[in-house]
């Protein structure tokens, strides 16, 4: 694969999956203000599905648990509080709490909480139902096209999975001696000590060491006899 293919590609495609969420909520939304709102948060979601399809945070539930979640979370505290500042403020940090209670983080429905602050009109005429349209219908439609478009490509099928399982050939035994049996028990422990957020699953990670340990160690390798001796 070029060096410049996959991003063309992600490039590419975010902009197919827009001008499809654009053009579809244009048709059954006259209303400009609406798009122009949208595609805010929905440009940003491109970013992620096209740019970096495999991510935790790009999976179909994400997208769509994450901007519906969020959308509802704004509008409920734009009815209750007037202030724009202090009720933005407070409608993102209650989107990204409920995200991960939901477990549907997603980076672009703090911009979606943030919507019914910046178009007061538009929360004022959808009320509750922005979450399902244009917010849950854009989600929906994004995620259908990131599907359909990464399909072609073998090493981006989208979501995760319908990813390709790299092939692993098998290594003898003694060659895999050296690494030490590590648990699921014992990467959930490791996961809960670093102190930072990690933007990869716990079942990549196993995959990762599953793969990892049936390669040969660079030390087993100058240990083992040679034939004859």
């Amino acid at each position: 694969m070029s060096f410049h293919k996959e991003k063309l590609i992600s490039g590419f495609g975010g902009a197919v999956a827009i001008f499809g969420v654009l053009g579809l909520t244009r048709f059954y939304e006259q209303e400009l203000q609406v798009h122009l709102l949208l595609i805010a948060s929905m440009g940003a979601t491109a970013v992620l599905l096209f740019a970096a399809p495999h991510s935790p945070l790009s999976q179909p539930w994400n997208v769509i648990g994450g901007h519906v979640a969020s959308a509802l979370i704004g509008v409920f505290i734009y009815q209750q509080i007037s202030n724009p500042v202090i009720g933005g403020a407070l409608a993102v940090g209650m989107a990204i709490t409920a995200m991960y209670y939901l477990r549907c983080l997603h980076p672009p429905g703090g911009a979606t909480a943030l919507i019914p602050f910046i178009g007061g009109a538009v929360a004022d005429s959808y009320g509750f139902a922005f979450a399902l349209f244009p917010v849950g219908f854009g989600a929906v439609l994004i995620v259908m096209i990131a599907v359909i478009f990464n399909y072609p490509f073998a090493w981006r099928r989208y979501p995760l999975g319908l990813a390709v399982k790299p092939k692993t050939r098998a290594i003898a035994k003694d060659q895999t001696t050296a690494y030490p049996d590590i648990t699921h028990a014992d990467f959930v422990a490791a996961l809960s000590e670093i102190d930072t957020f990690v933007d990869i699953s716990e079942q990549d990670l196993l995959r990762i060491y599953e793969i990892a340990s049936r390669r040969p160690h660079p030390g087993v390798e100058k240990s083992r006899p040679k034939k004859g001796s």
